[in-house]
């Protein structure tokens, strides 16, 4: 029996927390045993207790574990993170997201951990802090890549930009797409939050690196060319009173829904027209696989893994970041050529298997085994 523990600096809703739960809950029992650490959570994915205990995981929160980064409050986490490590005594430390990952990577070698393995879950080295910040970070990686075994990253691209900025070797890397549930998404009833007109939707927490306000400023391009086109931005978040005050501004108001957070992601997908992912940095973009294995026609800027996610164009309109009027001018293509936006949509579908809950779970356990056998 192989017992792991993840440690992740929070399970609030979002793609990191759900493959989090799912590599924690999904491994076979009869060769892992796993245990979950997770710092301060104010927004933690619907029955997330019930999810544990039903697949019998043991789970520890840790308050002082938080994002901000403060020297005086991180030496106090690792401090209740390397005490939990070393009453755990896992054979493996697996960490998720950047604070998590140095935090837990560093307590899992105080504690003499055998093996340690890090998954990114993007990066933080683009559109989350300042020069001065994300330098730090960066160094802290390359620190903490020195005593990681595999470093999981969810696309090959993500592998490359880590690489680029010196962190870790190219033979610590291995590829693990982020899992979906698929059964649980193909088989919703779609759920349209408007009765009426062609829905554009988006789905993401309302942060400044998910860009939503390029695709705001989009609207009313749209709108010009096609008034019966109604927008909905799924999420809640800290900017959603600016993007609310913004569209009052464009006077697109009518047009638009804020929905807030909604528990059923995949019907409410399933209810939309056109998907839009405006982000300034993506790891990989979970959602953007609901929508694929919905067959939904996809707009989406090309950062992150994006691009290979959505087979470089083959799945889905690439535009760049920051880019309302290349946002406006993709969604209208899709809008004006419903014979291209279905081809997108089916395209989308027969990738969508590739990126399976399975899929994740038998890569993962592979790279376990290979870890504890020395590989």
């Amino acid at each position: 029996m192989i017992h792991v523990l993840h440690i992740i600096t929070r399970l609030d809703v979002g793609g990191s927390a759900e493959n989090t739960l799912i590599s924690a809950t999904r491994m076979p029992q009869t060769e892992f045993a796993c245990s979950v650490v997770f710092g301060r959570t104010v927004d933690p994915p619907p029955r997330l207790n019930e999810t544990l205990q039903a697949a019998r995981v043991p789970w520890f929160e840790v308050p002082s574990l938080v994002r901000p980064v403060g020297l005086a409050n991180d030496l106090w986490a690792l401090w209740d993170v390397l005490r939990l490590v070393r009453s755990i005594r896992p054979d493996i430390v697996h960490t998720h997201s950047s604070k998590a990952g140095f935090v837990g990577r560093l307590a899992a070698k105080m504690a003499r951990v055998p093996h340690i393995l890090y998954t990114p879950h993007g990066h933080v080295f683009q559109g989350y802090f300042s020069p001065l910040v994300t330098r730090r970070f960066i160094l802290m990686e390359r620190l903490a890549a020195r005593w990681t075994d595999r470093i999981l990253t969810l696309t090959d691209a993500e592998a490359d930009q880590h690489l680029a900025l010196g962190i870790g070797r190219r033979e610590q890397f291995v590829t693990i797409p982020s899992g979906i549930d698929l059964d649980r998404v193909t088989t919703v009833m779609p759920r349209r939050l408007i009765a009426h007109g062609t829905i554009v939707g988006t789905v993401a927490r309302l942060v400044p690196v998910k860009g939503h306000l390029f695709l705001l400023e989009a609207i009313p391009k749209v709108l010009r060319r096609f008034p019966e086109a109604r927008f909905v931005f799924v999420g809640e978040g800290e900017t959603r009173p600016a993007l609310q005050d913004q569209a009052r501004r464009l006077g697109i108001s009518d047009q638009i829904t804020f929905a807030g957070f909604q528990e059923d992601v995949p019907a409410l997908l399933a209810g939309m027209d056109t998907v839009v992912l405006p982000s300034l940095n993506e790891g990989m973009g979970r959602v953007l696989v609901m929508a694929m294995a919905l067959g939904k026609p996809i707009v989406a800027t090309s950062v992150g893994g994006v691009p290979e996610l959505l087979g470089n164009g083959e799945a889905g309109l690439l535009v760049p970041p920051g880019d309302s009027v290349a946002i406006a001018e993709a969604v209208s293509t899709l809008l004006c050529d419903p014979s291209r936006a279905r081809a997108l949509g089916e395209a989308g579908r027969r990738r969508a298997s590739r990126y399976s809950a399975e899929s994740m779970i038998a890569a993962l356990a592979k790279v376990y085994h290979e870890v504890m056998e020395g590989a």
